[in-house]
């Protein structure tokens, strides 16, 4: 059984891999030979059973059961979808809040279940609601609505979108795992209606309940540093939690406990289990008529979905209440609970419910730790009680999980275990019992003390994370490397006494000092970065990083530096920028910047920017001016600015003073135009005249029809044009007159709100070019 349901999970795992779904006739034909097979495997197996062809036959079976399944629930929820003629269209639409909404400085986010309109829209979709910034509006306060209510809203949506990169996060794919498929905002000027202050549903309630509680530990500790930490243990919102927390958490390896995690749930149901059966075996009548291990199962078990309800049944949540379940109930029934038959039983049923929990690091990390355990506690001819148990199983997880920490994240902590030491016992047993009585005592006290008790941890916390070496950083790492890892890993926490134990350490070396392949001398590697409405391009020689441009400012305090630009070079394995290029100093190519440089290294920062730029504050960041006839050499590579020039009157737009940067090498070269529009384009012509002419151009102004003159345009005379845009962007970039002109020269065009970052090649057969939407297609990609 336990092979059948690991073959089951694999067939699961390919089907979330696939770049297109089987067509229906070809799944259904594949349903029904699964189903003919699984008959016949039946009965064959009641006469050869324990046969070898029969145990493969099953194996194969359940593969195909599993990609079957997930094949059809993709089918049936990619079905409920946004129809593209919909897309960027004012909608009437009337639904339910039907989860915790997500409020911010200027505006809320909230998930909204459709109940009745006119266009063809998902059930279920994601809306923004934004404060209305126009004079006299009269809206001092950002809007808010609160789970259960009915409103009547125009929106304007379209299909889920992502910005996708290499080893980037998938938000089309988070979308699709929670049901919503299409995202959008409630329109400025159309008055929302509020129909009914309260629909009255199970999980509305909950919501509302959840809603209630952060309200109150909010206005409790206001202005508090913790209280996101307190409302995410309480009701599971971790959204308050600000940013440089999480990664303090994360240097430390804590980050799991920061949340209604398995540990938590499990925690809540011991606890209440012990303290019943506890109770229980006081009374001999209780005792004889049910024994207390049952009634300990089943008072755990009612205790820990009480809490997941609480935490608003998210999908880890799910996951580690599923796990269990499993467990209760094998007891409620007196089977035997074999550990690694209840762990197989859950990912089943975990598989069952949420195909797409496999896309999450969650689901690796949660199933990996348990059987980690079991392998740790399994065979072994004793084993060890109190505190070192704890301290071994801790050590035993830490080094069994840095291949996962490794692929999943390039990095993990050097410090968790002893952080992990300190940190458990406070706040599994200490400060999460006291938010949770907060929440049935309103005593303002109980919350005032595990604030102060988690202050006291964070103390401790951002003193290991702030040693050099917290935390180990490094490119992803290949598949089999990471599988050699794993083995040795394996190898070296199998019992004590067998042969060459500790030789399984060096089969972790390999990954360990892996770094990715660079381009040899005389080549280099161009990325054009998906970062929305901006620009971002990172370009690699044999030796040298160089950036041109740090992206967008999304607003809500994020930017690109943060959620494209440094965990992109993390996964690149990229620790110091020798150059960073501002083009200018338009937000949607330096609003990322500042996150940029306080993130990594920077050598030097070449831009043109106003005296007072907190940007020229840096320490250690030396400025130089983009002036045109700056030249460098790297790795027999040629950069050259050849825009803006010092004896040119200054330009009447900011745009026109964008830095332009030629990138040459014996293969092929690439032009960075910035913003110029065509007053620009005119003076580079005058004094550069053909000498323009590149095998790739990162558009200018993102195909705005104010740029690329039709002179411009032929003297270029690209193989590729790259527009760098945001997805249905306000501006409609890139516009269709200026998509024909470059494609009228013999130029390929590319965009990276369709196809993601676009990476280019040049090397000495020529130029390459890739997007990334072509390189790791998946299914669900644009529906």
């Amino acid at each position: 059984m336990r092979m059948a349901i690991i073959a089951f999970g694999l067939g699961v795992w390919l089907c979330q891999y696939l770049p297109q779904l089987p067509a229906r006739g070809w799944l259904s034909m594949l349903t029904a030979a699964s189903l003919v097979a699984g008959a016949g495997v039946y009965r064959r197996g009641r006469y050869v059973a324990g046969g070898v062809m029969v145990r493969a036959s099953i194996l194969l079976l359940a593969l195909l059961i599993g990609f079957a399944w997930a094949a059809w629930r993709a089918e049936w929820r990619l079905a409920d979808e946004l129809p593209q003629a919909w897309e960027g269209r004012d909608v009437e639409v009337t639904g339910v809040v039907d989860e915790l909404p997500e409020p911010s400085e200027r505006g809320v986010r909230f998930s909204f279940r459709v109940e009745r309109t006119a266009a063809p829209l998902p059930s279920r979709i994601l809306l923004a609601w934004y404060r209305s910034d126009r004079e006299g509006a009269g809206e001092d306060k950002a809007p808010a609505v609160r789970p259960g209510e009915r409103w009547r809203f125009t929106v304007r949506l379209k299909r889920p979108h992502g910005l996708v990169n290499p080893e980037g996060f998938d938000y089309e794919a988070a979308l699709l795992e929670r049901g919503i498929r299409a995202t959008g905002n409630v329109r400025a000027g159309e008055k929302p209606l509020l129909l009914d202050p309260f629909v009255p549903e199970p999980m509305i309630v909950v919501h509302r309940l959840r809603d209630a509680i952060r309200a109150r530990f909010a206005a409790t500790l206001p202005d508090a540093d913790y209280v996101g930490v307190l409302i995410a243990l309480a009701v599971g919102d971790q959204r308050a939690i600000p940013n440089e927390q999480w990664i303090i958490f994360r240097k430390t390896g804590v980050a799991h406990l920061i949340s209604i995690s398995g540990l938590h749930v499990s925690m809540v149901g011991l606890m209440v289990g012990w303290l019943v059966g506890k109770g229980w075996r006081r009374s001999r009548r209780r005792v004889l008529r049910w024994p207390a291990a049952k009634a300990a199962a089943a008072a755990g078990l009612v205790a820990a979905a009480s809490y997941a309800v609480l935490a608003g049944l998210g999908i880890p949540t799910q996951r580690s209440l599923i796990m269990l379940a499993v467990i209760a109930l094998a007891l409620l029934g007196g089977r035997e609970v074999v550990g690694s038959r209840v762990l197989a039983l859950a990912l089943l049923c975990v598989l069952l419910f949420d195909p797409w929990a496999v896309l999450s690091a969650g689901f690796w990390l949660s199933f990996g730790a348990v059987g980690i355990l079991m392998y740790l506690l399994g065979g072994r001819l004793a084993t060890a009680s109190g505190w070192r148990a704890a301290i071994g199983s801790q050590l035993g997880i830490t080094l069994a999980t840095i291949p996962a920490l490794l692929v999943l994240f390039n990095a993990f902590s050097l410090v968790s275990p002893f952080a992990n030491a300190v940190a458990i016992p406070l706040v599994s047993f200490v400060i999460t019992p006291l938010t949770l009585l907060a929440i049935v005592l309103p005593f303002a006290p109980l919350l005032q003390l595990a604030h102060w008790l988690t202050g006291l941890l964070m103390v401790v916390l951002e003193w290991m994370a702030a040693f050099p070496f917290a935390m180990w950083q490094q490119a992803a790492p290949p598949a089999m490397l990471a599988a050699a890892g794993m083995l040795g890993m394996g190898w070296m926490l199998l019992p004590r006494g067998t042969p060459a134990r500790h030789a399984g350490l060096f089969a972790l070396l390999p990954m360990l000092v892996w770094t990715p392949p660079r381009p040899v001398p005389g080549a280099y590697r161009m990325t054009a970065l998906d970062v929305g409405q901006g620009t971002a391009v990172h370009v690699q020689t044999a030796r040298h990083e160089l950036l041109y441009d740090a992206g967008p400012a999304y607003g809500q305090g994020s930017d690109a530096g943060v959620r494209v630009l440094l965990p992109y070079l993390q996964a690149a394995g990229v620790e110091r920028i020798d150059r960073l290029v501002i083009s200018h100093n338009d937000l949607d190519h330096s609003g990322g910047a500042r996150s940029l440089v306080e993130g990594v290294t920077i050598g030097d920062l070449m831009a043109n920017l106003p005296t007072d730029d907190p940007l020229r504050d840096v320490p250690g960041t030396r400025v130089v001016a983009c002036e045109a006839g700056t030249r460098w050499r790297w790795d027999e590579v040629d950069f050259e600015i050849l825009h803006p020039a010092s004896d040119e009157p200054a330009p009447n737009k900011d745009n026109d003073a964008s830095c332009v940067l030629r990138i040459v090498a014996p293969g092929g070269s690439v032009l960075l135009v910035g913003d110029i529009e065509r007053a620009a384009e005119r003076s580079l012509l005058k004094r550069h005249g053909s000498e323009i002419a590149s095998d790739v151009v990162l558009v200018p102004h993102h195909g705005s029809r104010s740029s690329s003159g039709e002179d411009f345009v032929a003297a270029i005379a690209p193989q590729a044009a790259i527009f760098s845009a945001g997805y249905l962007n306000q501006f409609r970039h890139p516009h269709p007159a200026v998509w024909d002109r470059w494609a009228a020269v013999g130029a390929s065009n590319w965009r990276t709100d369709r196809q993601g970052a676009i990476n280019v090649e040049v090397t000495a057969k020529g130029v390459d070019i890739q997007a990334q939407r072509d390189r790791e297609a998946r299914y669900w990609h644009g529906h």
